[in-house]
């Protein structure tokens, strides 16, 4: 406030510049409005990117009504930069700067913004800006309401190269899916039959070559020894059945 009494502002415009490197608000102001009032929108433009501590809204509001196109796209700028989107659209829409509503679209980030601006589009048949808009705000627009839009009003030809990528991008992911469940199913077999191929040494039978079964390495001579069988009556073997041929051997019968 000193300044602009003791001297012009632009009179000591160097010395700004200089000082401006603080990012101080009444420095900020200051070369704004002096970038403003000799209508230079680039230098204002460079100015708004670089230093960011002033009052921005009360800017954006006195450039929107500028007569020069260029400073009310500093205007539409400066809201989205601040995050009035909606505001940035309209205003961009007044000057027919659509490729800046579409920026502001898509830094919104807001879905119902961005297919808001295409039914704009779509509803004053601006085929071009229909397309450009697909693909500008890709990630934001449903594929369902660009192909509802295409259909209604003739402009599937317009649509197309937004459906063909939207069709590539989901054949991709199915793809994707599909290999990762094909892997999961591949691994889960693998541990059904793994207890199926595994046997343990202990379920095995250790049989000792010429012995019983069943008895393992079991010595059967450790026990005391055998003792001879002795025949019994009839000259026949303990556990051994008359036969019917058999010879009495006692007399008197």
């Amino acid at each position: 406030q000193r300044a602009k009494k003791l001297a012009p502002l632009p009179l000591i415009l160097p010395y700004l510049k200089t000082v401006q490197q603080h990012n101080i608000a009444q420095v900020n102001e200051a070369m704004n409005e002096l970038y403003v009032d000799a209508e230079q929108y680039d230098e204002l433009r460079q100015s708004i990117e670089e230093f960011d501590n002033f009052d921005q809204i009360a800017l954006a509001q006195k450039l929107e009504k500028h007569d020069l196109i260029e400073m009310r796209r500093i205007a539409t700028l400066v809201y989205k930069k601040n995050k009035r989107y909606k505001q940035s659209i309209e205003l961009a829409k007044v000057d027919k700067m659509y490729k800046d509503c579409m920026d502001s679209a898509l830094a919104s980030g807001n879905p119902d913004l961005a297919e808001s601006l295409l039914q704009y589009f779509v509803d004053n048949d601006m085929k071009e800006c229909f397309a450009a808009c697909l693909y500008t705000c890709y990630d934001l627009i449903r594929p369902d309401v660009a192909l509802e839009h295409a259909w209604r009003k003739r402009m599937t030809d317009f649509c197309m190269p937004y459906l063909i990528q939207v069709m590539r991008e989901y054949t991709e992911r199915v793809n994707a899916l599909d290999k990762k469940t094909q892997k999961k199913e591949e691994e889960e077999e693998k541990q059904k039959s793994a207890p199926n191929d595994y046997v343990p040494d202990y379920m095995m039978p250790n049989i000792m070559p010429g012995g019983p079964m069943g008895f393992g390495n079991l010595a059967l001579t450790s026990g005391p020894a055998a003792m001879p069988q002795q025949p019994m009556m009839g000259g026949m073997m303990p556990g051994q059945q008359p036969s019917m041929m058999m010879t009495p051997t006692m007399g008197g019968f």
